[in-house]
């Protein structure tokens, strides 16, 4: 039996900061790109400066303990700066997307009564316009756009840095997770310094982590998985995080970074792939890796193109990676693990193992994690030690989403094997039932959908229609090079290729009648996707289903919504 996970106060997030500020002082924590592929480094103990400063400043505004501060902004040292001094001053931090609209943004700054808010790196402000009330301060973070606000750098310099480390009681409110909001109004949880601990000491008990270690953080840091395995695991174990500056320089950004922990989603491990395919066909690069010496150098010259030589722990979540896609990158050398978990458990549920060559699970509860299926709805439900206290300020919703008995309803449907491993079969309130009266999981299908370089995004939808059908949303280069006609066909006709080839992988009940392209991008302003960039399936059907009937109707295999 595994040793029970007890959370002593020094594996609190401040006492671990403290820790490696005097330990690790000289130490680069954060490097930081700014302008023109300069970057700025800041050592522990620089970053303790500037932390204290803060902290110092925050307290002058006399606020009650516990107050609720926010910030938006993409992921920059300073970023992680402001968390930490908001936490040291006594406060509570609330992580916001940068690509929250102004509606939501409104929403989310007024229900959790936010004192202020700190703007970091955006690439659009108006959402900040229409979203920030007019009373309400603001600090512009160092890269943030040029708007109305107080300026970090100017506080900093004009306050005296703290000088106690207060420790907080590990009960005590951090931070409040807002989730995207993919069926209504976000929500957000409430996690203490005691259950974002115990999760950081329960996934590492599996992956583990060093001072050596480096992160590059470039997913959403107002995402729990991103907050977690990079910032609090750099916390915890005094690692190195660099920053991406741009979509543009992401490359020369991990190639400059060289993560030992490297995490991403799906699409992004599969555009890794399309990518090295698009330089060497697969047939080729498998014919390579067959040979011993030759393999070797071709596996080394494209981990180290991609800027992954150095990875010693590369995982994938929040959604299922296609089993083709990890043998793929096993047999590059590159050992990826799928991870399992939500805002509402600080991310830790499950994960694969290490070393493992199976698929199509997300692995086995981390230790002290508990799991069972409701045998009633098939939902998978968990329990642990870092399971939000509550929804904020929502007890009905609290209610409905933890049992009685403490149990998280996570609203994925699964199956556990004999051996404890988890699968999941599809969101619970996603499946429907078609006009022949069977049920279909639109995940699985999407899953299948996605692996076709041109398809940015889709849904699977077609309650009570004789076959489901499926909108298709494209890559902006694939709209941009549709608008010839040539290359326009060329693309209908692979589409119509691909759906025959994921049709062949379906029972005929779940076999899609038709794809329906979309070109105008979904984006989380027009209100189609979260943040998070997950699809709003109740904003898809109020937008389209009155059409489903006819498009069902049309016989034809692929159809351009354009048209």
């Amino acid at each position: 039996m595994p040793t029970p996970i007890a959370v002593a106060a020094g594996d609190l997030p401040l006492p671990c900061f403290y820790r490696w500020e005097r330990q690790r002082a000289n130490q680069v924590y954060l490097t930081q790109p700014t302008t023109g592929g300069a970057v700025q480094d800041l050592t522990w103990s620089q970053a303790g400066d500037q932390v204290r400063r803060m902290a110092s400043w925050l307290q002058t505004q006399a606020w009650p303990i516990g107050s609720r501060v926010a910030i938006i902004g993409k992921n920059s040292a300073h970023w992680v700066l402001a968390d930490l001094a908001i936490q040291m001053a006594g406060h509570v931090s609330v992580p916001l997307y940068p690509t929250f609209n102004g509606e939501a943004l409104s929403y989310v700054l007024a229900h959790c009564e936010a004192r202020a808010c700190f703007v970091g790196k955006m690439d659009e402000i108006g959402n900040l316009q229409t979203g920030l009330a007019a009373d309400l301060p603001v600090i512009a973070l160092p890269l943030a756009p040029a708007i109305k606000a107080l300026r970090w750098s100017d506080l900093i310099a004009s306050s005296l840095p703290m000088q106690e480390s207060p420790t907080p009681d590990g009960e005590s409110v951090c931070t409040i997770i807002y989730t995207s909001g993919t069926t209504g109004k976000p929500k957000g949880a409430v996690h203490t310094f005691n259950t974002i601990a115990w999760g950081v000491s329960s996934a590492t008990r599996r992956v583990r982590m060093s001072s050596d270690d480096r992160y590059l953080s470039y997913l959403p840091l107002a995402h729990v998985a991103e907050r977690m395995l990079i910032e609090q695991g750099s916390l915890r174990y005094g690692g190195h995080i660099f920053f991406a500056e741009a979509l543009d320089t992401f490359v020369q950004d991990l190639q400059r970074a060289r993560p030992t922990i490297f995490f991403s989603v799906p699409r992004l491990w599969v555009k890794f792939q399309q990518g090295v395919h698009a330089k060497m066909p697969a047939a080729k690069l498998k014919r390579l890796l067959a040979l011993p010496l030759i393999g070797w150098l071709v596996r080394r010259k494209i981990l180290k193109g991609l800027g992954l030589d150095q990875c010693r722990i590369a995982a994938g979540g929040a959604a299922p990676m296609p089993a083709d896609v990890l043998h793929w990158y096993r047999d590059l050398g590159l050992d990826l693990i799928e991870v399992y978990g939500m805002t509402e458990n600080c991310a830790i549920s499950h994960s694969t193992m290490p070393g493992s060559s199976r698929t199509g699970t997300v692995g086995l509860p981390y230790d002290g994690v508990e799991q069972r299926i409701d045998p009633n709805s098939g939902e998978i439900e968990m329990r642990s030690a870092a399971l939000m206290k509550a929804y904020y300020r929502e007890p009905e919703q609290t209610a409905a989403a933890i049992t009685a008995d403490g149990w998280l309803r996570t609203g994925d449907k699964g199956d556990i094997a004999a051996d404890g491993y988890l699968s999941i079969t599809g969101r619970v309130k996603d499946i429907f039932k078609t006009g022949k009266g069977k049920y279909v999981a639109p995940a699985p299908i999407e899953d299948l959908l996605v692996m076709h370089p041109d398809i940015e995004a889709c849904v699977v939808t077609g309650a009570a229609l004789a076959q489901p059908l499926a909108l298709v949303m494209l890559s902006q280069d694939a709209v941009t090079r549709c608008a010839t006609g040539d290359a326009k066909q060329a693309l209908t006709e692979s589409l119509e290729l691909h759906l025959k080839a994921v049709n062949a992988r379906l029972e005929p009940h779940e076999r899609l009648g038709c794809l329906v392209v979309v070109t105008t991008p979904w984006t989380p302003e027009n209100g189609f996707v979260t943040p998070t960039l997950k699809v709003k399936r109740n904003r898809i059907e109020e937008a389209f289903a009155g059409q489903y009937q006819s498009w069902s109707n049309a016989g034809k295999p692929v159809i351009w919504l354009a048209d």
